[in-house]
């Protein structure tokens, strides 16, 4: 959520800032809804305080005086009453429309529509193939009987899966290496709730809006199932007060994530790349102002250190205004080369939303001149679905086996995933 005072004091640079991701004209809305609530508030001030005069005065008065005072405090009572219904009408309508406003957007973003306009920052690694010999990693997975879609079509309908054998020993290894990599880097991990009230979509933006249609919904307890444990991680300082020697804070979490998919109809259907669960580990950060960009190249920086530990091939995006998710002020994808499809793919996504987030939950740290909003940042570590799909890609063999990466060797407790 944008900040009203910055609203009232810079409308010119935040409508300029908005219309950079394509929500101009918001400004004036939103300025016309204060400007009328606040109306409103000076006048219930006023009320209350001619209200509490006259009320004093009651006592001091006989006869005709007190009944035609008694009568102004009837009248004064009606008007307030009146009034605030009408204030609580316009705050309700100036919160729903700034629910809406997406984060303003860093200035170092890019400009562009959408996600032919994202920027490649810098690449590593070398890129196999494509060839005739490197094949799609749902093709080696189910010669290998690591990866069955078909029974997990049946059990459960499309884009779901069964990871076995060799794939799920190497998420579990993966997972493991970085979840340790990430509390090297003091980062606490969590087990979080995948179950999280409106309150939790709301505050970290995924509700209201588009978003909406993406996730899974419990009607008969009126909880919702995350797409990412970025949703929990963020809501487990809601409303608190933190101290300043407590950031920032830094978290880790893994758990299974839930996307219904929605308009992704026809884009990747083939294995596992976009399922409807699947498991992540996520990062997550609280910080200050002052600290919150060094910390989203930090952050990056673990990402890319993963990557480049499991010798994935990979390039780094800078997403253009039009790409960038509604909370985000900057975001960068780490997309992975897939040799078996001659293509790069996203696998990571790290995103600052500077106090964005923070301001829904109402998420502050003390400070000498009062409270203020923390800033904070979120980044994916890896999945179940995209680096092992990328693992089975890159390392597989000409025998029809996969190679483990060293670095996860000691966690699987293989070198190969042999052929059958």
């Amino acid at each position: 959520m944008l900040d009203l005072k910055l609203i009232r004091e810079d409308p010119d640079a935040v409508d300029a800032a908005l219309k950079r991701r394509g929500a101009g004209g918001a400004v004036q809305e939103l300025l016309d809804l204060d400007k009328e609530r606040r109306g409103l508030q000076a006048r219930i001030d006023e009320l209350r305080a001619e209200q509490k005069s006259a009320g004093r005065e009651v006592a001091k008065l006989q006869g005709d005086e007190k009944k035609q005072l008694l009568a102004r405090l009837k009248t004064f009572s009606d008007e307030l009453v009146a009034i605030e219904q009408q204030e609580q009408v316009v705050a309700a309508r100036l919160r729903d429309r700034l629910l809406l406003i997406p984060n303003l957007p860093h200035e170092s973003v890019p400009d562009g529509a959408g996600e032919d306009d994202n920027v490649v920052l810098r690449t590593w690694g070398e890129a196999r193939g494509p060839s005739e010999d490197l094949r799609h990693h749902l093709d080696v997975g189910e010669a290998l009987g690591i990866i069955d879609v078909e029974r997990a079509a049946r059990a459960s309908g499309s884009r779901f899966a069964y990871l076995q054998g060799g794939a799920a020993l190497l998420w579990l290894g993966l997972s493991r290496f970085v979840i340790e990599t990430l509390a090297r880097n003091g980062h606490t991990p969590v087990l979080p709730p995948v179950l999280v009230r409106r309150e939790a979509m709301e505050g970290t933006g995924f509700f209201p809006g588009s978003g909406e249609e993406q996730i899974y919904r419990i009607p008969d307890d009126e909880l919702y199932l995350v797409g990412t444990s970025e949703v929990p991680l963020a809501a487990l300082h809601m409303g608190e007060i933190l101290t300043p020697d407590q950031l920032p804070l830094r978290y880790v979490a893994q758990s299974s994530c839930f996307r219904r998919e929605a308009g992704a109809h026809g884009k990747d259907v083939r294995g596992i790349i976009r399922l409807h669960q699947f498991e992540k580990v996520e990062m997550f950060v609280f910080t200050t102002p002052e600290q919150s960009w060094e910390e989203h190249e930090r952050l990056i920086a673990v990402e890319e250190e993963i990557l480049q530990a499991l010798g994935l091939p990979y390039r780094a995006v800078a997403l253009c205004t039009g790409d960038l998710g509604g909370p985000s002020a900057r975001t960068i994808d780490l997309e992975v080369w897939f040799p078996g499809q001659g293509r790069y793919i996203e696998s990571t996504s790290c995103s600052n939303t500077t106090d964005y987030q923070a301001r829904r939950l109402n998420t502050r740290y003390r400070t000498d001149d009062g409270p203020r909003f923390t800033h904070t940042l979120n980044g994916t570590a890896a999945t179940s679905s995209r680096h092992i799909a990328a693992i089975i890609e890159n390392y597989q063999r000409s025998d029809g086996g996969v190679d483990v990466p060293d670095v996860l060797r000691p966690y699987v407790g293989a070198d190969v995933i042999p052929a059958r």
